[in-house]
């Protein structure tokens, strides 16, 4: 689950939202988190992988597993 973070900014960005957009939408409170969740600092819960799989239209494993890409 290396890639969550860089899979995770590219749906953001594909999407045209900022990290705070994204963090309203999963009713975050803080973008800080989002950062650290796209810099690799932090691992999302599954909770939360749920809500962006959710959100972006995408599967958990297409978040989740390094070797699965986003269509």
């Amino acid at each position: 689950m290396r890639r969550f973070g860089e899979k995770l900014r590219a749906l953001r960005q594909r999407h045209g939202m900022t990290m705070r957009d994204l963090a309203d939408r999963l009713n975050l409170g803080t973008h800080g988190y989002i950062g650290d969740l796209e810099s690799g600092r932090r691992q999302p819960s599954l909770e939360l992988a749920l809500q962006v799989a959710e959100l972006f239209g995408v599967t958990v494993d297409q978040l989740a597993r390094d070797d699965v890409e986003i269509e």
